[in-house]
């Protein structure tokens, strides 16, 4: 998505003129399964801990694994479609997603499943923004609105229906389907698109790839989230837990070194003068963190808690799926006359009072009383918080900055979830044998270590809260301190500040 921005173009060359139509499905089927994947795991965790003999901290690698690569993968992606063609990287990313996806399927083992599902997410942050680039070197005009606007539908199509897909195959199948599903899917559509997309790429000059930054940033979280989970264990002081610390801090300066000499880096760093660019990756953070906790625990909740089996647990999940969507349309509809503070603060104080409400759930606790009324509350907040966080972290960037701005606050989520579950996962499981070991029932100890870290979850939603006060009230004009990328232009595969996608699931 670089000079294609501001020009209409006549859209892929096609081996065989498919339809725009066709175009736009395929784009938004690859689309709709990398954020598929992200929550059709959730309802199945409890059985993948008991097939593959997971600990209970070591559970959330499930999900952490493909969230950190795809967080610390996806701007190098996109780079990567607009410099390398956008129909490879398209298939490239797809082959990969779906490979990994059947290895998975066949996992014997924890670090089996784990590796899959890393490599699996290094697919999806291929997939993630080909899919984008192909949509807007397609369509122009009200079209490209129109496109855009289903393209991102599939992110929150893609977060609900997974939760209930996930229950169907998990409680009909075995969990195993949760991944085997995505190979008929990958492969009708990776048939497709060799038959009828053509290549295209920036008509600009290659730019190098920055791989050792792409390498080095997933390592460092990675690092980072690993010494925090292996706490559950070894206490803070231990040698293995300051080791792996040691090698997080550099590993991620490194990253940072990276970034500020490099000739193409992923990330420049002086975009983050701009306080509406700080300010919003500050809060995604936070939110991203909460994000992806509330589905991990709720998911283990309800099956190892109120017993519930895999279907009525991905059913108690769609009314919040659903409540998403319905808070990011109804939200921007309502940001260009309430302004994007506001909102800001009206959802992260939602967030901070539905997990509030959370913490106070136990083992002889309901889904009517308990659950489901706070769970509605954070979905909605979360749906209310996604549109002014992508307007805000576009608020004084140069049109050709937008893209990156956007790609940013998309990496700042994913990392912000996986640091995120890293440590309330740490938490609940800290409690919860702290429990055990006075006496506590099991069941009951489960339940104090969940809502232990659903009161954590609480108290990062106050601190977003304050720091929504660090984004400017008012949108200015491109700021002079902003840093453009290399090539002057915006990444491939972010989304245009105009046309940023209200949610993704």
């Amino acid at each position: 998505m670089t000079e294609q921005l501001d020009t209409p173009t006549p859209g892929l060359l096609r081996r065989r003129q498919a339809p725009d139509w066709l175009i736009l499905a395929l784009a938004c089927v690859a689309q709709f399964m990398v954020i598929l994947d992200v929550s059709v795991v959730n309802v199945a965790l409890p059985s993948i801990g008991r097939d593959l003999h997971y600990s209970p901290t070591g559970l959330q690698w499930v999900v952490n694994a493909y969230v950190l690569t795809f967080a610390g993968f996806l701007l190098l992606g996109g780079r990567a479609a607009d410099s390398l063609g956008r129909r490879r990287i398209f298939l490239l990313g797809l082959w990969l997603f779906v490979g990994t996806s059947l290895v998975g399927g066949f996992a014997q083992s924890s670090g089996w499943l784990t590796a899959a599902r890393a490599l699996q997410g290094i697919g999806g942050a291929a997939l993630s923004p080909a899919t984008l680039t192909i949509i807007i070197t397609t369509f122009s005009g009200r079209k490209l609105a129109r496109a855009l606007g289903l393209w991102s539908a599939m992110g929150g199509a893609g977060g609900a229906i997974g939760v209930l897909l996930g229950g169907v195959l998990t409680a009909e199948l075995s969990w195993r389907w949760v991944l085997f599903i995505n190979v008929p899917i990958g492969l009708a559509t990776a048939v497709a698109a060799i038959i009828f997309l053509g290549e295209a790429r920036g008509t600009g000059p290659r730019q190098r790839l920055d791989i050792p930054g792409a390498v080095t940033v997933t390592a460092g979280l990675a690092a980072l989230a690993y010494a925090i989970v292996g706490t559950d264990q070894y206490p803070w002081g231990s040698a293995h837990t300051l080791g792996w610390l040691a090698a997080a801090m550099v590993l991620l300066i490194a990253f940072f070194v990276l970034q500020q000499r490099g000739k193409a880096p992923l990330m420049p760093l002086g975009l983050f003068r701009i306080r509406g660019v700080s300010g919003a990756n500050i809060v995604m953070l936070l939110v991203g963190a909460v994000f992806f906790s509330m589905w991990y625990f709720l998911s283990l909740y309800l099956q190892d808690v109120l017993h519930y089996g895999a279907l009525r647990a991905g059913l108690a999940f769609l009314p919040m799926g659903i409540a998403i969507i319905i808070g990011a349309q109804a939200t921007s509809r309502a940001m260009p006359r309430t302004g994007i503070r506001p909102l800001l603060f009206t959802g992260t104080a939602l967030v901070t009072g539905g997990f509030f409400w959370l913490s106070r759930i136990g083992a002889d606790s309901h889904y009517w009383s308990d659950v489901f009324g706070p769970g509605i509350i954070i979905a909605l907040a979360l749906g209310v918080l996604f549109p002014p966080l992508a307007a805000a972290a576009t608020m004084g960037v140069g049109r050709s900055e937008a893209g990156l701005a956007s790609g940013v606050l998309n990496t700042a989520r994913q990392v912000g979830g996986s640091l995120g579950l890293a440590v309330l996962a740490t938490v609940a499981s800290t409690h919860t044998h702290a429990l055990e070991r006075t006496g506590l029932a099991p069941g009951n100890a489960l339940a104090e270590g969940y809502a232990r870290a659903f009161l954590i979850a609480s108290a990062l939603g106050i601190a977003a809260f304050a720091a929504a006060f660090v984004i400017p009230a008012r949108s200015g004009r491109s700021s002079p301190a902003s840093s453009p990328a290399p090539d002057g232009k915006a990444v491939a595969g972010t989304v245009p500040s105009e046309v940023a996608p209200s949610a993704d699931g």
